[in-house]
This record gives structure tokens, sequence and C-alpha cells, in this order.
């Protein structure tokens, strides 16, 4: 099994509500860890995340990177 390293983390933070939003976009926020308004999450920095976060960049916002 690979053995997890000590990468980078980066945190988000919900600024928009997801009502009104396509289906895939409230996935998205789903699985970024974010539902509420002003919610944050801290997620290791991996190009998928990177991505994610692309997707729905008009209702999150990057409050920290480490």
């Amino acid at each position: 099994m690979a053995e997890k390293r000590q990468g980078k983390t980066i945190t988000v933070e919900q600024i928009a509500s997801p009502i009104r939003r396509p289906k895939e976009q409230r996935a998205t926020l789903i699985g970024l860890g974010l539902n509420k308004l002003r919610r944050r999450a801290t997620l290791e920095d991996t190009p998928s995340v990177r991505g994610m976060i692309a997707r729905v960049q008009h209702l999150v916002r990057v409050v920290d990177e480490a």
C-alpha cells in the first residue's frame, strides 16, 4: 500500500449558495465538504481538488494555502 505523505493543504470557504445551480456543481461542493454558506474545509492540495475548486470557483474562495 502507498504511504500517505504530509503534503500541502488548502482551505476553501463557501461564499455563495448552490440554489439554482446545476446538480453537478452541488455535487462538487459536497465532494469538497461544503454545503452551507461560510463553511470551511481543509483539503489536501492535489490536482483533483484544484480541478474541483476551478469548477465551482464562483461559489467558493481559497482562504489559506499552507
